[in-house]
């Protein structure tokens, strides 16, 4: 995963803020380097305890079924209500949380699901920078299959699908000279390419995650819509449609590097969300074994 404080400054989501770390306390002073022997006398012992305060999709992550839903019709009446994945409801099973509550407010879909029962199966490396560099494209049907038939990929029923770009590695090269990241590189894949979309149906993958922000494009500054429908074609289709989980901003760099010197593309990943109940999305700490 990146440090959970990368990006740096936030500047990829204005909502989401970088953690914010802080002393425990024991009454008003600090419990860090704290002497024992203050409260026992003779004891050598010396304490260090912290905490943090963080949004759960700042940095590496999972999303939950619960991050994105649609403005759908479900009774086919024409009355759109605030639906999600599996006929879930807004202000029914989705609430807003309360704030400093300890659980959230996803009464369903949250990410506590996921890590009932753990995230660990096949992962399977798309390396789009080897083939795309670092400059900023969609990448539509075309261009994902001639990937995948270039390298030899085949992604089946059950696989976790990850897709390196190289975008988390700029933004570790940003950290690293104390600038934000620039937003506006690498490739992501296009959410509008409605064959895109359906190989993602038909290919039966079990999750998606990828080194960027949003794995598809994320609009800044979307125009009006002339008709009915998603801002983030690929989201609607994983979050809300499939029940598919997506991940974002994993460093895929090094694990991409290992693969191609061993002309691999295969792995066992290990991937389980934080098991706090009521996310609609948590930090993950991806491990890759090979």
């Amino acid at each position: 995963s990146l440090p959970l404080d990368v990006p740096r400054g936030g500047g990829l989501n204005a909502r989401r803020r970088p953690p914010a770390i802080m002393p425990a306390l024991l009454g008003d002073k600090p419990y860090f380097g704290y002497r024992a022997d203050e409260q026992v006398a003779n004891a050598t012992d010396v304490v260090c305890d912290d905490s943090f305060c963080m949004h759960s999709q700042f940095s590496t992550q999972w999303d939950a079924l619960s991050h994105v839903g649609s403005l759908f019709d479900p009774a086919g009446d024409g009355e759109r209500a605030r639906v999600f994945y599996n006929g879930y409801r807004m202000d029914e099973h989705i609430q807003v949380p309360e704030a400093g509550a300890p659980r959230g407010g996803a009464r369903a879909l949250g990410i506590e699901v996921m890590a009932q029962t753990g995230v660990q199966g096949r992962g399977v490396l798309v390396d789009l920078r080897r083939h795309f560099g670092d400059e900023r494209r969609k990448i539509g049907y075309a261009e994902w299959m001639a990937v995948l038939r270039e390298d030899d990929v085949v992604v089946e029923r059950g696989d976790i699908v990850c897709v390196h770009t190289g975008f988390a590695d700029r933004l570790l090269d940003a950290d690293a000279r104390g600038e934000p990241g620039a937003p506006d590189v690498c490739c992501m894949l296009d959410g509008n390419d409605q064959r895109l979309l359906e190989w993602i149906d038909a290919s039966g993958l079990a999750a998606l995650a990828a080194d960027n922000h949003a794995i598809e494009e994320r609009p800044r500054h979307a125009p009006a819509r002339e008709r009915l429908g998603a801002l983030m074609p690929l989201h609607e289709l994983c979050l809300f449609k499939l029940g598919i989980h997506l991940g974002e901003l994993w460093h895929l760099t090094p694990l991409a590097d290992w693969l191609r010197a061993h002309r691999r593309n295969r792995f066992l990943l290990t991937a389980p969300p934080l098991h706090l109940r009521g996310l609609v999305g948590s930090p993950v700490n991806p491990v890759a074994t090979v």
